[in-house]
């Protein structure tokens, strides 16, 4: 699956792009919509290279969704994982109560397993409780994307 435009709007919004090179809440620099990699201080980018490198971005978290989720997934559910995983990375999916569940089946439990992923360097944040939040929703949303 790839995800689509819902799932890629999702991920804009809490991301935001920033075009200059910031330290995130736990002192990772970034740049654009939450890319990390090679990302020094001083770093400047384009509104179209931010772009271009989400898009790239996008096909590797699509991968670990593809790869470590064995059941089979409507394109919403596709989409808020996507986002999830895009911000937590593929390790925590891997290690996540939230895949054991979704890999078992129980789609009903997925929702309040994402919801407990709601810290940054050991304090929740509001910005991650709203995230997930909306993916959590996003995922139970069987409505056509």
């Amino acid at each position: 699956m790839e995800i689509s435009q819902v799932g890629i709007e999702l991920i804009k919004q809490f991301e935001g792009c920033r075009l200059k090179a910031y330290k995130d809440a736990v002192g990772v620099w970034t740049i654009g919509y939450g890319h990390t990699v090679d990302v020094k201080e001083g770093i400047e980018i384009s509104q179209h290279q931010a772009d271009v490198i989400l898009q790239v971005d996008l096909y590797e978290y699509e991968d670990y969704i593809n790869k470590y989720v064995q059941v089979s997934l409507t394109q919403n559910q596709f989409d808020a994982l996507v986002s999830w995983v895009y911000n937590l990375g593929a390790g925590n999916l891997q290690s996540s109560t939230m895949l054991r569940v979704l890999n078992e089946g129980k789609y009903s439990e997925v929702p309040s397993q994402m919801k407990r992923w709601n810290k940054a360097g050991g304090k929740v944040l509001r910005g991650l409780v709203r995230r997930r939040e909306a993916e959590a929703d996003l995922f139970n949303d069987d409505s056509s994307s």
